[in-house]
């Protein structure tokens, strides 16, 4: 058997309340992840997953439970992790290849031994050729594949992504699915990846944790079996959307709610 990775052991997180007191988050979380393997954090909104991998990479801090890399228990942010966000946060002052040596740059490390880095991670996510080019110069989904080089840069163990496609369209985002399982493949790293896309999660991830709502616990853990290489065809399968069902199934009353929440919220806000 495949040693764990990451180890989530009975992790719950709590949030003052304006009004005095504190409410439940994430309550008594305990997932242990592979090395090598691909989970996707599925769920309503609300129900967590940001703060869930937050915790995993050091930014906040739980009051129950631990976080462990290799055992080691997780206190701060650390090189171990590398965290790919929604918004590509790039620097628009910086080409390409000064925003993807960036975090090796802040270490001390010198340009003439870590622009192979570079060179190498640009080629690896598409983009040999545009070392110079500046943000501005880039399409959404090459952003992203810059911002997901900048956290391959530092080596980490685990890459922490939190929803990376959701600003994109939609063909874009599948020709980014596509290319993140090459990347993924060829760099071998344990990924745990959030997303509010059901086929999404399915598509890319050996497994698919779904969250409940308030306060966030694991519902379901889903072992997707189809083999790679995985093609995008596998999407319109029958098998596939039987899945898709299975994980819609599990968080659709979830989903209803936190849209009626949401609504409630909309309406008692002042004019």
């Amino acid at each position: 058997m495949t040693p764990a990775k990451l180890d989530v052991v009975g992790l719950s997180k709590y949030f003052a309340e304006r009004g005095g007191g504190a409410r439940k988050i994430l309550d008594s979380i305990t997932v242990s992840i592979a090395d090598g393997e691909f989970v996707s954090i599925v769920g309503a909104s609300g129900c967590g997953k940001t703060t869930f991998i937050r915790c995993i990479a050091g930014l906040l801090s739980a009051e129950e439970g631990e976080v462990r890399i290799d055992g080691n228990r997780v206190t701060r942010p650390g090189p171990e992790r590398g965290f790919v966000f929604q918004s590509d946060s790039l620097m628009p002052w910086r080409t390409v290849m000064q925003n993807v040596l960036f975090g090796l740059e802040v270490r001390g490390r010198r340009l003439s031994e870590t622009k192979p880095i570079g060179d190498k991670l640009l080629k690896l996510v598409g983009l040999a050729g545009f070392e110079h080019h500046y943000p501005n110069e880039l399409s959404g989904g090459m952003r992203q594949r810059v911002n997901l080089a900048r956290a391959l840069a530092i080596e980490p163990q685990v890459l922490l992504m939190d929803e990376p496609f959701a600003a994109l369209d939609a063909q874009t985002r599948e020709i980014m699915q596509r290319e993140l399982l090459k990347i993924w493949a060829a760099a071998g790293k344990t990924v745990l990846f959030i997303t509010h896309q059901i086929d999404e999660a399915i598509y890319l991830s050996d497994r698919v944790l779904v969250f409940s709502r308030q306060p966030g616990r694991i519902a379901a853990d889903i072992r997707i079996p189809f083999a790679r290489p995985r093609d995008l065809a596998l999407k319109r399968s029958p098998e596939f959307l039987k899945y898709v069902d299975e994980v819609w199934k599990l968080i659709e009353d979830d989903v209803i709610s936190a849209m009626a929440q949401k609504r409630s919220d909309n309406q008692q806000e002042p004019g």
